[in-house]
């Protein structure tokens, strides 16, 4: 018999819900929401229905039957790690990824976008690439590598804060009428250096154990204060999250709110006061290149952005699915106008799938033998995300046409004596009752009227950069040489 202590690597716990919750509940991170500093987000109303869904996540991962979907064996260790972490050297290893990012984005309908899946990957990228940071100084590559080692065998959840606030863009970090305005290196010591100023935008820090700071704007000569990357504790003394607003705080029942009230991960802004971070914890240090390379000359951004459409298509799908529904519940679902609408939905969220698959399918392999999506499938969608989701949400306003804003006021409604019978009567329909035509529309609400749902629309269109940028990836992935020289090959067989 095994003793405990022998026990085969493949054994090993992995982190669960409830020590993900219990890590939550004694941090002493610094949260602020509504004017109030909020001591155990896994008990306010802001918080704890989401910390709830992410505790989720960590036991899916952490069930025996979901082992070999969830996790790959560390190759250090032999222990079994989520799967976000692994860096592909096959595209059967990308395809692995994909399906376990699926497999969490489902539990959550695609409607958390920075679960612990989604930092983990730019540092798989990032850890893929060590070589890059290490030519920004003596020791950094190491750093980026101890790190990701740690935070993979310790199951973590990191967020991060890339983007500089938005106060004065006419001008360059170093240009600001205050130098800590944007988050900045004030000052270094033999132990590591000291950071201030604000940086946004945390999706999700509320809950993680650690925050990626760095900066993915492009900076300029004399922004170099504010050219480094490093990882800080959430509870680091000096770091302040400032929550915009709670949607759950006014979602005062699931049977009204069954969105909101359990997937409103929240976005912070970060406040850093003389934060100190120590050396082996800093990975680019007053270096303006490798700060942007970081990005773009390792799969970071690549695999990050891969989980990232996985959601989405897992979102669009959700989506699909919930017009399905309010289609079957009124009897209009064959209706020809109406088919014609579900197919373009459908087109859209095939086009977004498929190209995941593409991805795994054509994505190149690198001189270190290590496998990126392909950028040109990643980009494509990307580069009209900010189009397609809008239209397929008003794709579904025009299916439902007033019903969703012709509901009852509330659940309450249908304990009233006064009210009941008018509501069970008006609200049904030839398919379901009542009550259960209610809870569809207001699925179908809080995914696209409340607060909540217009997060997200506001979200899709500014996850991966603005438009116009995400346009300029995929103006600099895709193979023009090949598509002009078709072009000169027309030209050629011309007359003289």
């Amino acid at each position: 018999m095994i003793q405990p202590a022998e026990a085969a690597a493949d054994d090993r716990p992995l982190r669960t819900g409830a020590e993900f919750l219990d890590g939550l509940k004694r941090s002493k991170r610094t949260i602020f929401v509504n004017g109030e500093r909020v001591s155990d987000p896994t008990r306010h109303q802001a918080f704890s229905g989401a910390a709830r869904s992410i505790a989720r996540l960590f036991d899916y991962a952490a069930a025996p039957e979901n082992r070999e979907v969830m996790t790959f064996t560390a190759p250090e260790t032999g222990a079994p790690v989520w799967r976000c972490w692994q860096i592909p050297r096959s595209h059967d290893d990308l395809r692995a990824k994909r399906v376990a990012a699926e497999r969490w984005a489902e539990q959550t309908f695609g409607l958390m976008g920075r679960t612990p899946d989604h930092v983990s990957n730019f540092f798989a990228g990032f850890a893929a690439k060590p070589q890059l940071f290490e030519a920004g100084g003596k020791g950094f590559g190491a750093n980026v590598t101890n790190f990701y080692k740690f935070a993979r065998d310790n199951h973590l959840y990191l967020a991060y804060a890339i983007v500089p606030p938005q106060i004065d863009r006419s001008k360059p970090a170093h240009q600001q009428s205050d130098p800590t305005l944007y988050a900045g290196v004030t000052r270094e010591t033999d132990a590591g250096i000291y950071i201030s100023g604000g940086q946004q935008l945390a999706t999700g820090a509320v809950f993680a154990d650690y925050l990626h700071l760095s900066c993915i704007h492009p900076l300029k000569p004399g922004d170099e204060a504010h050219a480094f990357s490093a990882v800080i504790p959430m509870e680091a003394e000096g770091l302040k999250l400032y929550s915009r607003r709670a949607f759950p705080m006014v979602a005062n029942s699931a049977e009204d709110y069954p969105l909101t009230s359990r997937f409103d991960e929240t976005d912070s802004f970060i406040v850093l006061e003389d934060v100190f971070v120590p050396w082996e914890h800093v990975f680019a240090y007053r270096n303006l290149a490798v700060t942007f390379d970081q990005w773009w000359k390792t799969p970071s951004h690549s695999y990050g952005n891969h989980q990232a459409q996985v959601r989405f298509a897992t979102k669009l799908r959700f989506l699909s699915g919930i017009a399905k529904r309010l289609n079957e519940a009124t009897g209009n679902d064959k209706a020809p106008p109406v088919m014609v609408e579900m197919g373009e939905l459908a087109a859209y969220a095939s086009i977004v799938e498929n190209m995941l698959y593409a991805h795994e399918m054509v994505g190149p392999i690198d001189e270190d033998g290590i496998v990126w999506p392909s950028k040109p499938a990643l980009y494509s969608v990307m580069a009209l995300q900010s189009q397609i989701n809008p239209h397929m949400i008003d794709i579904v306003r025009e299916l439902s046409g007033a019903a969703m804003i012709s509901l009852p006021s509330s659940t309450a409604d249908f304990d009233n004596p006064e009210t009941a019978a008018d509501i069970a009567r008006y609200f049904q329909s030839p398919e379901i009752g009542a009550r259960d035509r209610v809870r569809l529309m207001r699925l179908a609400w809080d995914f696209i009227g409340s607060e909540f749902g217009s997060r997200h629309q506001q979200y899709e269109k500014f996850y991966g950069g603005a438009s116009f940028l995400v346009k300029m990836n995929m103006f600099r992935s895709y193979d023009f040489k090949r598509a002009t020289t078709m072009v000169d090959q027309a030209l050629s067989i011309l007359p003289a």
